[in-house]
Order: C-alpha cells, then structure tokens, then sequence
C-alpha cells in the first residue's frame, strides 16, 4: 500500500482533508479545493504538487470525464484528481476477502455463477435506490440517484454530457473496484440496475476498475426532453 505523505501536525491533516475531497467530492482545481475546503489557493496547491509528486494525484487541463472548469482566456486552470494509488488507502480490508469468495464461485459454477451473484447483490440496492427515483421528476431522476449513491460510499455526481444529449453519472469512489477489477461482472450489474431504475438505456464510458480515475455513465435525457434544445 502506497501511503499518503506524512508531515506532521496540521500540514498532514490539511493533506488528509485535500485527499479526502478528492475522493468524496470528484476532480477539482486548486482553487475548487481552496473553497471547499476554506483554505487559500497557494495552501492547497502545495499539497496538491506534493501529492502529484507522490504518485497520488494527476493533474490535467480538464476532468478525466465531463466539462471542463470554466474560463476566460488564458492558460487553463488544472484539474487534480486521484490515482489508483492514492484511493488504496480508502479500499475496505475485506477485498482480499471478497475476491476470493468470488473465486471460488467461479470455480463451482463458472462465469454465469459470478454474474448471478453480482445481480443478486445488486438487486437489494435496487430495491432501496427505486422508491425514491420512482418518485422524482424523470429530470431530477439521475441527481436522485446520485445522492442515493453518495449516501452508500459512491462520492457520486452528475454533469451535462459534452454531447448535450444527456448526463454524466459520475462515482469517484468504488468501495468494490480491487475485486471489480477481477470480476468486470459487478460494474455489468450495476450498469443494468442504472437502466432499470431509470427506464432508459445506459452507457458506461469509463470504470476505477478498469484504470480510470472515475466510473462514468452516459444517462441519456428522457425522450420528452431530448426533444428540446440541450441544456
């Protein structure tokens, strides 16, 4: 496990508290982070270079999924979000666990076993997730969700799609991605119930467990709404 630098006092709890956002909040830029975090822009830039010197964070012109931060002229201002490395931290202990489990699952009664169990996991969530997004509006139904998420560890958000065809489901934490990574089964579970709850077909665009920094879902506007001018 990669560690997070450990200055002592209150540089490392300032650190721990930029990681953290990262994580919980999705990619931002230093100035982003300064007003989540009530900090000045110089502060966290500090830590957000070390983290990136560290392995920990990457930085970019634009968010690894969505729109970009908005701006005038000029150089664009840098999106930081975290690596696989500096999510390891945050994975739960019973991965190692889980993955074997699975394992042997796999070995009793092959891929479908796996793929079975994955729907089965994935239905009780359904289950609580599908009251709520059956009561919102069909265009709050994807934010509803998102929130349903981020209650249970997803740091879920939702952006406009470059397209302007639809939203952007994001989730910058997987609870699950180590053993998601081995079994792709899971994220296919998921991506179904994502369809399921909101009555539209779905598309994910990217995974954490795949290597991306965020796991990404094209949601496609309702049909009336599709019809009007993009948002």
């Amino acid at each position: 496990m990669v560690k997070i630098s450990e200055p002592i006092g209150e540089v490392a709890d300032t650190r721990s508290r930029v990681v953290r956002s990262l994580l919980e909040d999705g990619p931002a830029t230093a100035a982003g982070l300064a007003n989540r975090l009530g900090l000045t822009a110089p502060a966290v830039r500090r830590h957000l270079d070390a983290l990136v010197a560290d392995g920990l964070a990457v930085a970019g012109d634009r968010p690894p999924y969505g729109p970009g931060p908005l701006r005038g002229r000029g150089r664009p201002a840098r999106v930081f979000s975290l690596t696989e490395a500096g999510r390891e931290p945050f994975h739960h202990a019973y991965d190692d666990l889980a993955a074997s489990a699975l394992r042997y699952v796999a070995q009793l009664g092959g891929v479908e076993a796996v793929a079975d169990f994955a729907r089965a996991q994935v239905a009780h969530v359904e289950e609580r997730y599908g009251p709520a997004v059956a009561a919102a509006a069909a265009d709050q139904q994807v934010r509803v969700l998102a929130e349903a998420l981020s209650v249970d560890g997803y740091a879920a958000s939702v952006d406009a799609a470059p397209s302007g065809r639809g939203d952007q489901l994001c989730q910058h934490h997987c609870p699950v991605a180590h053993v998601a990574s081995e079994f792709p089964q899971l994220c296919e579970a998921e991506t179904e119930a994502f369809a399921r709850l909101l009555g539209r077909p779905v598309q994910r665009l990217a995974t954490i467990a795949h290597g991306d920094h965020v796991c990404t879902t094209f949601v496609p506007y309702p049909p009336a709404e599709s019809e009007r001018t993009p948002r």
